[in-house]
Parts: C-alpha cells; sequence; structure tokens
C-alpha cells in the first residue's frame, strides 16, 4: 500500500510527493546511479533527471505489474545508462529517427531472448542470481560486489566464470 501512496501523493501533492520519494529512495537512486557513473556531476544531474521523470510518468504506474520500487529501479537504471551512453558517444544522443529503424521482427526477437535470459537465470541459486544482476544489470564493479557480500574478487570472478558457462549450457551456447 505504501508503493501506491507514494504514487498518488506525487500525483496529488507534488511538493509533498516528490519530498516523500526522495526521503524514502534516494539512497537506492544514488546506489544504483553511482555503480554506472562516476562523475559527482554527472551522478546529480542524472538524479534530479530521474526526479523528473518520475513526476512525469507517475501515472504509468501499476501495482498490479509490480513494487514501486522495482518501477523505480528500472527508470533509474535507464537514466543512468542514457547519461553514460551519451558520455561515451561524445553526446551524441539518439533520436527516434534511430529509435525507428529497429524492426519490429528483430523487437520481438529481442524480448524472446530477454525473456529466455530471465527464466535461465531464475534457476540459479540466490547469491548467483545476486552477484549476476549486480554485475550485469547494475554493472557493478566486481571489487564493489565482492565488498558488499563478503567475499573476494577472485571469489566473485569465479563464480562469474563459472555462472557463464552454466547459462551458456543452459542457453545452448548459442545466445548473444
Amino acid at each position: 500500500m505504501e508503493d501506491r501512496h507514494i504514487a498518488d501523493l506525487i500525483q496529488t501533492d507534488q511538493e509533498e510527493g516528490i519530498a516523500k520519494l526522495q526521503k524514502d529512495y534516494s539512497g537506492l537512486i544514488h546506489y544504483i546511479v553511482s555503480g554506472i557513473l562516476k562523475d559527482r556531476s554527472e551522478i546529480e544531474e542524472c538524479v534530479s533527471d530521474i526526479y523528473l521523470k518520475v513526476w512525469k510518468s507517475v501515472d504509468s504506474y501499476s501495482p498490479e505489474k509490480g513494487r514501486f520500487s522495482t518501477w523505480l529501479t528500472v527508470i533509474t537504471r535507464n537514466t543512468a545508462l542514457n547519461y553514460h551512453k551519451r558520455r561515451n558517444w561524445n553526446n551524441v544522443e539518439l533520436n527516434e529517427e534511430i529509435a525507428d529503424t529497429v524492426s519490429t521482427e528483430n523487437y520481438v526477437l529481442r524480448r524472446e531472448e530477454v525473456e529466455t535470459l530471465k527464466n535461465v537465470v531464475k534457476t540459479l541459486s540466490s547469491e548467483e542470481q545476486q552477484i549476476f544482476y549486480r554485475k550485469y544489470y547494475y554493472l557493478q564493479l566486481t571489487a564493489t560486489i565482492a565488498k558488499e557480500m563478503g567475499l573476494t574478487e577472485r571469489s566473485v570472478e569465479g563464480k562469474l566464470y563459472r555462472m557463464r558457462k552454466k547459462l551458456q549450457k543452459k542457453l545452448g551456447g548459442d545466445f548473444r
């Protein structure tokens, strides 16, 4: 119910809603963004954009589809990745024309591949899933994963290697 409360509050009393969002979720947002971006000013700019995106799109949040924190995590990660891409592409932004060139067939195939990967990742142990998502979804450094999970870097690297082999075998070895 708390999830819906924050979304409703943002819609009815923007100032109070955003203040509550910042109070409850700023740690999560900064944690995700700082794992992807390293420049402090870029991190702060990205976080500001995240709050703006949440405010503009809060009506798209649906508790039936998932938790507010999950919805927020996706917005946060995607926004940070866009900042990262923009920096790496010498500030060349993707525009709608480029996005429109992706065929429907490729989109459907990509969605199927993503669903297949999600299902295979669910077969991993809880620890392996956590390492997988930290490394490949949140783009955390191996050292960060090791420190926060109480493991050595070598142990995390070994687990990642074995996990990749296990996933490759389960996916038939031809998964991109």
